[in-house]
């Protein structure tokens, strides 16, 4: 197994550890546990290379606090979010700070390897980043303007009423073009378009 195929995962729960970490083997990956986030920070910057499976909710530090530690050493490994309370204000900031993407627990297998090899893309390949916003700029361009103004709402972690609010518009109408969008971006989550209006740099 090459270092490129490791998993550090950070979760205060046991059980969560224990069950990703049995998902990921039996998947063919190398995984390493941690039970902080200041565990991991401790070790971080001289751990070997692979993807941070990132709890939110932890005590000492959650998770956005220890994305920003990571970013401030310089440590470039690729983060996932994962978290039980998931909004759209915390999936911004994850995003934000770079996450490859953001997963509510409990989340699917598919999910989680669809996301990994998202992670390991992006260590392995820096010249797909513009392959990748070229992409993104061509779904953006798809939608609606009214469509994109739902999707700046959405980049800038404002629900669904608060965006209706600022549009002038019901909150049912918001319910319907961002079903549209999402149908256009296909995007199967709320994460998977904000990685797609961050890569386009879509402003909120």
């Amino acid at each position: 197994m090459s270092d490129d195929q490791l998993i550090h995962i950070v979760d205060d729960e046991d059980s969560v550890r224990k069950s990703a970490s049995f998902l990921l083997r039996t998947s063919g990956f190398e995984t390493r546990l941690y039970s902080s986030g200041t565990a991991f920070l401790r070790e971080a910057e001289h751990a070997p290379q692979g993807c941070i499976l990132l709890d939110i909710r932890m005590p000492e530090m959650d998770g956005l606090e220890v994305q920003r530690e990571l970013n401030a050493r310089g440590v470039m490994m690729p983060v996932i979010v994962l978290t039980g309370h998931g909004d759209i204000g915390t999936a911004v900031q994850a995003m934000k700070a770079g996450a490859v993407d953001f997963l509510e627990k409990p989340f699917e297998k598919e999910q989680l390897l669809d996301a990994i090899a998202t992670a390991f893309a992006r260590m392995g390949n820096d010249d797909h980043s513009g392959a990748a916003r070229h992409d993104a700029r061509a779904r953006i361009d798809a939608l609606s303007p009214r469509e994109q103004d739902v999707l700046r709402g959405l980049v800038r972690g404002h629900p669904n009423k608060t965006i209706a609010y600022d549009l002038g518009i019901s909150p049912r109408t918001i319910e319907v073009h961002r079903a549209n969008l999402m149908g256009k971006l296909k995007a199967r989550s709320l994460s998977e378009a904000l990685k797609i209006a961050f890569a386009a740099g879509l402003a909120g």
